[in-house]
């Protein structure tokens, strides 16, 4: 856990951070004696977004494949956009728009590695893009990791429901789109120089 914390770049202390980590006051927000306006720390609002995020990707995802299985499995595929893209349910064992077919429980077990790293760092996250970008990762673990934990063929061996089916390319599903988009952006935020902690460093 210690090296992944090291790898996304988060303080290894909290002096590590830098010294500022309180909101701008509000309006109409409560005073301390001698009019100075109490000030809100950012962590915990990060946090709270973090979590948010998570948790509105893991309903789509939990919702959507669903609302598939209920309607579309065992059925025709439904075109969209003509032979571009249509809403086809399948049955994936392997990673991430089906790559890997032979390690499923390897890939469960990173996945839930995955949202134990998130949580632990979450309590040392300032920034709100990487908070955002987090919160699409863990959502999307989270959602495919329930696929393999409680869909058949059994416990940590279940195949994961993917039915969003471009042309010419894997069949995905929601939590796939989160986990890929989560990746871009820490991608983006990492080449500008910006770490978790809120602060930002030029190499």
């Amino acid at each position: 856990m210690a090296e992944a914390e090291r790898i996304i770049g988060m303080p290894e202390t909290p002096e590590a951070r830098e010294p500022d980590r309180a909101e701008p006051p509000e309006p109409g927000g409560d005073e301390q004696e001698g009019g100075a306006t109490a000030a809100t720390p950012r962590g915990p609002r990060r946090v709270a977004v973090l979590f948010t995020v998570a948790v509105v990707a893991y309903l789509l995802d939990l919702g959507s494949k669903l609302l598939v299985v209920a309607k579309l499995e065992h059925h025709a595929p439904i075109q969209v956009l003509g032979d571009w893209f249509e809403l086809r349910v399948i049955r994936n064992a392997g990673a991430a728009f089906g790559f890997g077919e032979a390690f499923t429980i390897i890939f469960t077990v990173i996945a839930a590695s995955v949202i134990v790293v998130i949580a632990r760092l979450a309590r040392k996250l300032y920034s709100l893009p990487w908070a955002l970008a987090l919160g699409l990762l863990l959502g999307g673990a989270l959602g495919n990791l329930t696929d393999r934990i409680f869909r058949a063929p059994g416990v940590l061996e279940g195949a994961v429901v993917d039915f969003l089916a471009p042309k010419n390319f894997a069949v995905f599903n929601l939590a796939d789109s989160a986990i890929v988009c989560g990746g871009i952006l820490i991608v983006i935020l990492s080449f500008r120089g910006l770490d978790p902690d809120g602060t930002v460093h030029k190499d």
